[in-house]
């Protein structure tokens, strides 16, 4: 249907979400990227970060994605996550133990930090 995307979020272990939305809003590599119905072909790289998805219905979706990959063709969006989890799926006191004990781990902190971000904007 013209107007919509369709669009998988997709961990290594599971499907975390799936259906149509409105818009996906992502980082890469080469920073944020929002993609909207008519996208031009795309395949990117993630780096750690959230992902926004406004559904169809006006629902937004976040999640916190840990690597992977980005692939945007005929109004289908692919994300490919390392790992991936909903923001109603994190624990906050968890996230911010672990940010508290990253130290100078900065890959770890920039993990706890998504996590936390994605529950905000949730």
């Amino acid at each position: 249907m013209a107007g919509e995307l369709h669009v998988e979020l997709v961990a290594a272990d599971r499907r975390v979400w799936s259906g149509e939305a409105s818009i996906v809003i992502t980082r890469t590599t080469e920073g944020d990227i929002g993609i909207m119905p008519g996208h031009a072909p795309l395949l990117g790289l993630l780096v750690t970060g959230p992902v926004t998805i406004r559904s169809q219905d006006g629902e937004v979706v976040t999640a916190a994605v840990h690597g992977g990959f980005l692939s945007v063709a005929d109004d289908v969006v692919s994300i490919l996550a390392e790992i991936a989890e909903l923001a109603d799926e994190i624990d906050v006191k968890r996230a911010e133990a672990a940010l508290a004990q990253a130290g100078d781990d900065a890959e770890a902190a920039r993990r706890a930090e998504t996590r936390l971000r994605a529950v905000e904007a949730s």
